[in-house]
């Protein structure tokens, strides 16, 4: 059967629906519960902003540089520094992926829970049982093929929008917002400095637009090579206004030290303020139909990810299982069996969605990076500008070099604690990659560096258990 493709329009809409999930309703009150200000808030999200402008603008480039490198995230780090530093890049991806709806599962329930008070928070075992009927759910969904599991996703891609598009015109049109409120203690009381703040908003700013490289990841899928860079350029411009927009209107009706002790979500708390109890219960709604559709959308970016890579040969040969409708089978079902597995340790753990998203962040943090460096080095080399084809020389080995402090920038900020944390999950995907090369009748390694930096993994995971154990690193 002959795989159907994606069209711009299913692109944008899957980056949107992938992107805009949780982030959009509680981002703002994470950030003032990690203790940032109104002025840290804005400057965290500028520094976002131009960052992540300059990520996407190195995707945008790659994809014309590089065409034919149909799966971003490995092809990028694998070019530009070696087999497995583009397996793990790629291992990365899909690590976040699956953690990302592991705390949208349980977000969504927790939502839920303001109409049905049994869902609790979304983490006890009614809501872990919902959760695992509706992962599987989604998981029939796509077995069904992705071109159809984006039909859906459009759909409430556009659903999702009306609640925000509610929450900012009441607020702007019941005269809810209040500028006295926005500037009260705008920089903070003093006892926590500007630079803490402003590193605090680092990890909820990341967050809320892990997905924008969709386009990219499912390159291979898309109609036509040239819809990829613009369908992530449209997405990126519409999502940074909506937040940025949101973000001002949030901290101009509830005082910052409010709005850091409301419930999640936190933008049905300030609505609710501006126009009354219905205001809750309709961002509840967008919540629900907002994760429904990013829980479709990151099944899709998780189990294409490992498919896609192995079947260039980074993965093992099991991973590159499809069905009749082009499915990734055993992707899909593994996939889903460890969020399933992640489930219920949030359940034992009684773990929130923050926790795994800060994990998911801290996952894809990589990826990115390494994107953006094969960017800048690929410009500052000149290849693929030859013939004119890559634009401005002098623009892309900015977007580079914006990018990679950004990447930097977000490994620095998030902590120390994650990126240890995050060596733990890097660590098993070494047997994989061994595995993978032994079926090719490859050895392990393939260069003497690799080996030192697969110790290297392992040698920080094994710390990173032992911290944990002695209890001196936070763990779920």
């Amino acid at each position: 059967m002959e795989e159907q493709k994606l069209s711009f329009t299913g692109l944008t809409a899957l980056i949107i629906g992938s992107t805009i999930g949780s982030g959009i309703f509680t981002i703002t009150g994470d950030m003032a519960a990690s203790g940032a200000h109104t002025g840290a808030i804005l400057i965290g999200w500028a520094i976002c902003g131009v960052g992540m402008l300059g990520l996407m603008m190195c995707y945008f480039g790659l994809n014309k540089v590089r065409p034919d490198l149909t799966n971003g995230v490995y092809s990028y780090a694998n070019e530009g520094f070696g087999p497995f530093v583009g397996f793990n890049s790629v291992w990365g991806y899909w690590a976040s992926a699956f953690l990302c709806n592991v705390s949208y599962l349980t977000l969504l329930f927790g939502a839920i829970g303001y109409f049905i008070p049994a869902f609790g928070a979304g983490n006890n075992v009614l809501s872990i049982v919902c959760a695992s009927v509706a992962l599987w759910l989604v998981n029939w969904l796509v077995l069904r093929g992705v071109h159809e599991a984006t039909v859906i996703n459009i759909i409430t891609t556009l659903a999702k929008l009306v609640p925000i598009l509610v929450f900012v015109v009441a607020v702007i049109f019941v005269g809810a917002f209040d500028l006295d409120i926005f500037m009260e203690n705008f920089w903070g009381d003093g006892t926590m400095p500007l630079s803490d703040q402003v590193k605090a908003t680092t990890s909820a700013t990341v967050w809320s637009f892990i997905g924008i490289e969709g386009a990219v990841v499912l390159s291979g899928r898309a109609k036509r090579s040239s819809d990829v860079g613009k369908a992530s350029l449209t997405a990126f411009a519409g999502i940074l206004a909506i937040y940025v927009m949101t973000a001002v209107l949030t901290l101009g009706v509830v005082p910052n030290d409010e709005l850091a002790a409301m419930e999640n979500p936190q933008m049905a708390g300030v609505l609710a303020r501006a126009v009354g109890p219905w205001g809750a219960g309709l961002i509840n709604l967008g919540v629900i139909l907002s994760l429904a559709g990013a829980l479709l959308g990151w099944t899709i970016l998780a189990a294409d990810s490992p498919y896609s890579a192995a079947r260039q040969g980074v993965f093992m040969n099991a991973f590159a299982r499809a069905n009749k409708h082009g499915s990734p089978v055993f992707s899909l079902f593994l996939t889903n069996g460890i969020i399933q597995l992640f489930l219920i340790v949030c359940y034992f753990s009684s773990s929130t969605y923050q926790a795994f998203y800060a994990l998911s962040t801290s996952m894809i943090m990589v990826p990115y990076l390494l994107s953006a460096a094969y960017y800048l080095k690929i410009s500052i080399r000149g290849e693929g500008f030859e013939d004119g084809r890559g634009g401005s020389l002098t623009l892309a080995r900015i977007f580079g070099l914006v990018g990679t402090i950004y990447g930097f920038w977000m490994l620095y900020s998030g902590g120390l604690d994650y990126v240890l944390i995050t060596t733990i999950l890097y660590s098993p995907g070494i047997i994989v990659y061994v595995l993978g090369r032994r079926e090719k009748g490859l050895p392990p390694f393939a260069s003497r560096g690799e080996l030192i930096l697969a110790l290297g993994i392992l040698a920080l995971a094994l710390l990173s258990v032992w911290m944990m154990i002695t209890g001196s690193l936070s763990a779920l």
